[in-house]
């Protein structure tokens, strides 16, 4: 009861979190750099390329004054639209001197290590311990937003009793996802194929249902690649009068695409 209890404790506080910082309407209204929204330019001048990058070649200036319409962000890029209807991408350094129709500057939240728009997907692979035993698990995971992510994950544990096969899935909670060095809770369910080892007479290999909460970080190497680390607690519920308990440490490399 007392397992059972965390994990619902901590799926609420896990939710609370996410939806309060979903309702923050100012980092929402930065994160997509005021999309459709009209600003002015306050520069002397302000270079639009044909592409989002350094490497593509500016083919229009727009003088100071004018008034420039924001279409969507991609990371340090903004597809704008200028009086013109003339469609080019601008350089956050110089989008962030331009100014709305108030006056004030346009607010840019820095997306710091992660374009969640392009980037949704995550993959990777870990290695560690589970219950005394060699882990080995590739995971798979979706971002529903900045700081909720759904997983799914398969391991495969070779300890001196017996192997196993896991599948989960889960929720991920990554409070500060700006963060370089970002911390994250987790919460999930799965099935597990356990196999013992005999010399003799073998058992019967057994399926089981588990659930599991945990904790980990996350180091940004690049924006698109991490390097990863996870600590969790499993409860297998098993046949018997007694569940078993095994935790786990892991650690490992993923990448966003």
């Amino acid at each position: 009861m007392r397992k059972v209890l965390k994990l619902a404790i901590l799926l609420i506080l896990a939710t609370a979190a996410g939806l309060a910082h979903s309702a923050d309407g100012q980092r929402a209204y930065d994160r997509e750099a005021g999309r459709h929204v009209e600003v002015i330019v306050a520069d002397a001048f302000l270079e639009l390329h044909t592409g989002p990058g350094r490497g593509y070649p500016v083919f229009r200036v727009i003088p100071r004054g004018e008034k420039i319409e924001i279409l969507f962000r991609r990371t340090d890029w903004f597809r704008v639209r200028d009086e013109h209807d003339k469609e080019g991408w601008a350089r956050r350094s110089e989008m962030q001197e331009t100014l709305l129709a108030s006056g004030a500057k346009l607010p840019l939240e820095d997306l710091g290590h992660r374009d969640y728009d392009n980037q949704p997907w995550e993959a990777g692979a870990e290695t560690g311990n589970f219950g005394g035993g060699n882990v080995n698990s590739l995971w798979v995971g979706y971002s529903l937003n900045q700081n909720l992510a759904a997983e799914f994950n398969v391991s495969q544990t070779l300890g001196t009793a017996d192997n196993s096969v896991i599948a989960l899935v889960g929720l991920t909670h990554t409070p500060r996802p700006d963060w370089r060095f970002a911390p994250f809770l987790q919460l999930g369910t799965g099935i597990i194929e356990i196999q013992p080892k005999a010399t003799i007479i073998a058992p019967p290999n057994r399926k089981e249902q588990l659930a599991y909460y945990g904790i980990g970080a996350k180091f940004y190497l690049t924006r698109r690649f991490i390097l990863r680390a996870d600590y969790r607690s499993y409860v297998i519920f098993t046949k018997l009068d007694q569940n078993e308990e095994r935790n786990e440490w892991k650690a490992g490399f993923g990448f966003y695409f």
